[in-house]
């Protein structure tokens, strides 16, 4: 373990019960603890760990952990209030790829994920020093320690050495091991998140006497909602506010909150925040805005010391209307409605906006959390405590920021196949903004990357809170539609063209009925409706009339969805239809989904109750109603899709390709552009092809390597290059259709005058042969990792725009998604006569640059622009790589913000 490693700054990370552990490197003076730690095992636990219970183990372990730094040791401690509950080590072995471990657990603290979570912690900092496999020796009797490293999700042999266990564990990090450290930190999330959503006891800091102060206007939102537990207010001034008991301090409570609601003065905060650390608090709202960075470290530090999860700052509260909780900690002017619905928002304003409209609707919520500043708790951890808590069944999230996207997708995933997850992609307006440095920074725009990070996670991504709750009223109340085909029915017909138009502009399709299926609704419909699609009822329609056509479409099987658009007529008036109960009344044999546009609806969307304890969603406007069932269908076909896989790669030399990073950094600490041969050498590193090509820096070396690269017709390219060249069309900096040798020698000397004093040599490639030409790159995002692009290519790429992004690494789902997404996509199936280019091939240069990206953080930029793709194979004809010097991250490592 070196000197900087040891600098490195401690990282918070969560138990399985929920409490927070620090877990950092090992220092010198942390020798007395270790010893300590040693020394207070019982002796059935030092025999388990030494093989013997001798006096000196103690002290020769913990001489070991603080020794001077020597190299292939690295010892990580876990510690709670500066007090060590653990050590994990690793010590390289004879076999520089394999490291010995060794694990200790405080005594009285086991089956808490101590242990557990330092080897996590092991582990990926082994597999940064490239380590590949742990060893350990463990006593047959070790129950514990074996179960440990059975869990972890890697793969583990054992083989008996007398009456000890040699274990030894592989360190890939495939997708056993990423869900075996998903599922204990989803355990751990929302152990967490208990003291904050179903307290015992809660304290409000900062509640005053006077009337329209937020911290009163909270205490009086706890007291009328019905907190049925032990509520009191933190004020020095007073003995009780509002009949709820006040105390001078956290300390002088009868009791320690398990949740205290801080709403003092940014300047008061951490001495707050300090005391309920003290007292034993185990999680904060804190509602005070305004703090400067001072403040806001100070605030995040003491919840950490202490363990406390906070919500905020700037926040408007939290609540949670489960009947045996009845929490409303927030400022809101009305307590929100219970329901099925939770919610995670960033801005208090979305917050009320959502709240109210949930409650409009009747959907209400389940839990509420308004995130604010987001220093801890996140919509990740609101994510996992929705899929367990046994009452949401539709998640909404407004989130401005994202701290860990990669884990946040994940989670994501999972929950979404259980629950509707839904968002507002806000911050859109950052599409305009446009990077000059290559095509793929051009094209990878944040909210590409946000787009690409709600796609592949099936999140359900509106624009607009109102089309959130268009989406939420029709994912809560019908089962999701099988497809796009959409049949309409309505008693108007100008009604009906104006759903028919929505409904193709939303990307679905109308359907033209069966001969069968149209005498079946010509025998139940008034004597003049038209059985086009839309289907005219005609206004004559009755309401038994209706209901049954409605009943024979969705049983039909030849549509997925029926939306019905409806208008108020004399003829319904004058016979007391109410066409609406067609809808709601015994619905029957009715299986599929079904909507209702009202065009007279005072309220965008609303909720209509049936007879059989469900609802119909009911539009003001066809187009809201056709927007809410394509989200339905996308959320469908998600579904139904496998997650798919990240394939195995055959001939990827990952060390080689660190080993030309790092030495190319090392003679470049600022970063930038790589030279064409250092480009050539790391996509060979992925096997990536590219076309046969030779470095020239004089106009003979030039003439030499034309004639040993020319193809078949017998031409060749030249193309100029120096530093932090990129756009080489634009710069008139690339010679076609070169015959011969003087045209070669002709081309290098127009290079060399036009670009004199710039000039570092030439690239000399044989004339491509005819093929489409595409354009594929990555973009390392410092939030959300790398973002894969793909599309049409050559020079108007930027122009056209005609991209698909991913996120990596890229499963075969997210690579057939690329292909398949741009407007290009039909010519590489053959659209034209051409045939099908080579799509294998395509797919593989995909995955290639996936791994590439993710296995290189200083992988800045890739632009491979154009890629020609053939029938007969797919090759990078132009290539651009730019690195920056970047520390590994790992984004599925266990910690807190």
């Amino acid at each position: 373990m070196t000197h900087d490693e040891r600098s490195r700054p401690p990282v918070h990370a969560l138990l399985a019960d929920g409490t927070t552990t620090c877990i950092r490197a090992v220092r010198p003076d942390d020798h007395s603890q270790l010893q300590g730690l040693y020394d207070e095992m019982s002796p059935r636990n030092l025999r388990l760990r030494f093989f013997a219970a001798s006096g000196r183990s103690a002290a020769q372990a913990a001489d070991r952990a603080c020794a001077p730094d020597r190299p292939g040791y690295r010892a990580l401690l876990a510690e709670t209030k500066d007090q060590i509950i653990g050590l994990a080590e690793y010590e390289r072995t004879d076999e520089p790829e394999t490291a010995e471990i060794s694990l200790a657990v405080a005594e009285g603290l086991h089956h808490r994920g101590i242990g557990t979570l330092l080897l996590e912690h092991l582990v990926s900092a082994a597999r940064a020093d490239g380590i590949t496999a742990f060893t350990a020796d463990a006593l047959a009797e070790n129950h514990e320690v074996l179960k440990v490293f059975a869990d972890l999700g890697l793969r583990t042999a054992r083989r008996f050495e007398g009456p000890e266990l040699r274990c030894t564990i592989e360190l890939d990090e495939d997708e056993t091991y990423l869900t075996a450290v998903e599922k204990r930190g989803s355990t751990a999330d929302v152990a967490s998140l208990q003291p904050l959503l179903r307290p015992g006891s809660i304290a409000v800091i900062g509640a005053g006497r006077k009337a329209g102060s937020v911290g009163r206007a909270i205490l009086h939102n706890l007291r009328t909602g019905g907190f049925p537990r032990k509520l009191f207010a933190v004020n020095p001034n007073v003995s009780s506010l509002m009949s709820v008991p006040a105390y001078q301090s956290v300390g002088a409570a009868p009791e320690v909150p398990d949740l205290a609601v801080l709403a003092v003065p940014a300047s008061a905060l951490s001495a707050a925040a300090e005391e309920c650390g003290k007292a034993g608090v185990r999680a904060l709202v804190v509602v005070t805005a305004g703090l400067d960075a001072a403040q806001a470290a100070s605030l995040l530090a003491i919840c950490r010391t202490y363990g406390m999860r906070l919500v905020g700052p700037n926040c408007l509260g939290i609540s949670n209307t489960d009947r045996a909780v009845s929490l409303d900690a927030t400022f809101a002017a009305r307590h929100p409605r219970p329901g099925t619905a939770g919610v995670a928002v960033q801005s208090g304003g979305v917050g009320i906006a959502l709240l109210d409209g949930l409650s409009r609707l009747g959907l209400g919520v389940s839990s509420f959390v308004s995130l604010g500043d987001k220093y801890d708790v996140s919509g990740n951890d609101l994510l996992q405590w929705w899929e367990s808590d046994g009452v949401t069944d539709l998640a909404l999230l407004h989130l401005e920021s994202f701290g860990n996207p990669r884990a946040f997708s994940r989670t994501a995933r999972r929950v979404t196949r259980r629950i509707p997850v839904l968002t507002v992609d806000a911050g859109r307006t950052e599409a305009g903004r446009r990077a000059a440095a290559s095509h793929t920074a051009a094209a990878a725009t944040r909210t590409m990357t946000r787009q690409a990070l709600f796609t592949q996670a099936g999140i359900t991504a509106t624009r607009t809170i109102g089309e959130l709750l268009e989406v939420a009223a029709l994912l809560h109340s019908q089962t999701v539609p099988s497809g796009k085909r959409v049949v309409i029915v309505t008693n108007a017909g100008g009604a009906g063209v104006l759903a028919a138009d929505a409904c193709a502009e939303a990307g679905l399709t109308l359907p033209s009925l069966s001969a069968d299926l149209i005498d079946d609704l010509l025998a139940v419909l008034p004597e003049g409706a038209s059985t086009a699609n839309p289907v005219d009822a005609t206004a004559a329609v009755s309401e038994e009339q209706l209901r049954e056509c409605v009943d024979r479409l969705t049983v039909s099987g030849a549509v997925d969805a029926v939306l019905v658009v409806l208008v108020p007529t004399a003829v319904a008036a004058a016979t007391g239809d109410d066409l609406t109960r067609a809808l709601t009344d015994a619905p029957g044999r009715r299986t599929g989904t079904v909507v209702v546009v009202r065009l007279d609806q005072a309220l965008p969307v609303q909720l209509l109750p049936t007879t059989t304890a469900g609802s119909v969603p009911s539009y003001a406007d066809p187009q809201a109603a056709a927007r809410a069932l394509a989200h339905a269908d996308r959320r469908a076909q998600w579904l139904a899709r496998p997650p798919g896989s990240v394939p195995d790669l055959t001939g990827i030399e990952a060390a080689q390709a660190h080993a030309v990073t790092d030495a190319w950094l090392s003679g470049h600490p600022e970063g930038g552009w790589l030279d064409p041969r250092t480009c050539a050498e790391l996509l060979a590193c992925y096997g990536i092809p590219q076309l046969p090509w030779a470095w020239a820096e004089s106009e003979d070396e030039a003439v030499i390597a034309a004639e040993r690269l020319r193809g078949p017709d017998g031409r060749v390219v030249l193309k100029a290059h120096w530093p932090g060249l990129l756009h080489k069309s634009e710069q008139g900096a690339i010679h076609l259709d070169l015959e011969g040798d003087a045209q070669v020698r002709a081309a290098f000397r127009d290079f060399e005058t036009r670009f004199a004093g710039l000039l570092s040599g030439v690239v000399v490639q044989p004339l491509a042969e005819r093929g489409t030409e595409l354009f594929a790159g990555v973009a390392q995002d410092e939030v959300f990792g790398p973002l894969v692009l793909f599309g049409l290519g050559g020079s108007a790429t930027e122009l056209l725009a005609d991209h698909s992004a991913r996120l990596a690494p890229l499963t075969d789902f997210d690579v057939h998604d690329l292909i398949t997404s741009p407007r290009c996509a039909p010519l590489l199936f053959g659209h034209g006569g051409g045939g099908p280019v080579d799509l294998e091939g395509l797919e593989q240069l995909l995955h290639r640059l996936s791994r590439m990206a993710c296995d290189l953080p200083q992988l800045a930029e890739a632009d491979f622009n154009p890629v020609l793709a053939r029938p007969g194979g797919v090759t990078a004809l132009d290539v651009r790589v730019r690195l920056l010097p970047r520390t590994a991250h790992d984004p599925y490592l266990r910690r807190l913000r």
